[in-house]
């Protein structure tokens, strides 16, 4: 994942558990302990995305052999038969990823939920407990996201490779952009995800609807690329100009949408952190507090200022993109026009 996102992800890490702090520190949480739970939340972040960048690694490497294989297989059997398989298997696990994406969001909403309820009705004694809640939910939503993104990445990554090794009797080099740009929706989808649940319950659900209608979308722009790849095969060049670069600016405002759910969201989170710290400051004004309200700020301040640079940095991309493929299509086009003359 992008740096941004990594920081983003750890910061809305350590504003859970602040959340959870503020709302136990007047059953006698204390400071130290505090300090010693963000740090082990933030550790198993940064250890699991490690985790994943190594698995990605390795997934490359399998990949180089795998590219052999296929160029073997495409000398045996045909480039066509690779081509249709390729696309097939594309299309299952983008469909089982958006799949596991809804399964996730509803079973950490209700798990997130009851969480919520012990942090209510917990005694002090039991604090250490409400603690290892939160931090086991927090655990179990990375570990799912992180297999998603995996899953994801191989995706991509063999993908790209069959598609390139194909790509001088496809002709439409575009292809590869569309493809990747389908998949990488799922994966701002996911990121989307962990924040959803971190919500006020009733916005929860309002974005786990925002999150549905955009698999619906994905699920729209899938089936136009089978469309794109079809046209590509029987060589209706104009269509497959107009067809790609309707489907490459329809993801990439999906892309944005997204983006502004997360950013809302996210804004919901830390108004209702602000909330907490505030009922929590009027009812027990003393130093664990004061402290609790000094990290909130300090946490609130670097949420605002990633996600901003997150957005800007989307929409660039977004425009570049967007830009690169009709320039490309384009040049393509004239290409094919200037050799049919």
């Amino acid at each position: 994942m992008l740096p941004v996102v990594l920081v983003v992800e750890v910061v809305e890490v350590v504003v859970i558990v602040v959340v959870v702090i503020v709302k136990l520190d007047n059953r006698g949480l204390k400071v130290p302990l505090v300090v010693v739970v963000v740090v082990i939340v933030v550790v198993v972040k940064v250890v699991v995305e490690v985790v994943v960048v190594v698995v990605v690694v390795v997934v490359v490497v399998v990949v180089v052999v795998v590219v052999v294989v296929v160029v073997e297989v495409v000398e045996e059997v045909g480039v066509v038969v690779v081509v249709v398989v390729a696309i097939v298997v594309v299309e299952v696990v983008v469909v089982v990823v958006v799949v596991v994406v809804i399964v996730e969001v509803v079973v950490v909403v209700v798990v997130y939920h009851y969480s919520s309820v012990v942090v209510v009705v917990v005694e002090v004694e039991e604090v250490v407990v409400v603690v290892v809640v939160v931090v086991v939910v927090v655990v179990v939503v990375v570990v799912v996201v992180v297999v998603v993104e995996v899953v994801v990445v191989v995706v991509v990554v063999v993908v790209v490779v069959i598609v390139v090794v194909v790509v001088e009797v496809v002709v439409e080099e575009v292809v590869i952009v569309v493809v990747v740009e389908v998949v990488v929706v799922v994966v701002v989808e996911v990121e989307v995800v962990v924040v959803v649940v971190r919500a006020a319950t009733i916005y929860r659900y309002i974005a786990l609807v925002v999150v549905v209608v955009v698999v619906v979308v994905e699920v729209v722009v899938v089936v136009v690329v089978v469309v794109v790849v079809v046209v590509v095969v029987v060589e209706q060049v104009v269509v497959v100009v107009v067809v790609v670069v309707v489907v490459v600016v329809v993801v990439e405002v999906v892309e944005v949408v997204v983006v502004v759910v997360k950013v809302l969201v996210l804004v919901v989170e830390v108004v209702e952190v602000v909330v907490v710290v505030v009922v929590e400051v009027v009812v027990i004004l003393d130093n664990r507090v004061f402290v609790v309200v000094v990290v909130v700020l300090v946490v609130i301040v670097v949420v605002v200022v990633v996600v901003v640079v997150e957005v800007v940095v989307k929409v660039v991309v977004v425009v570049v993109v967007v830009v690169i493929v009709v320039v490309v299509v384009v040049v393509i086009q004239l290409h094919k026009w200037q050799e049919a003359v």
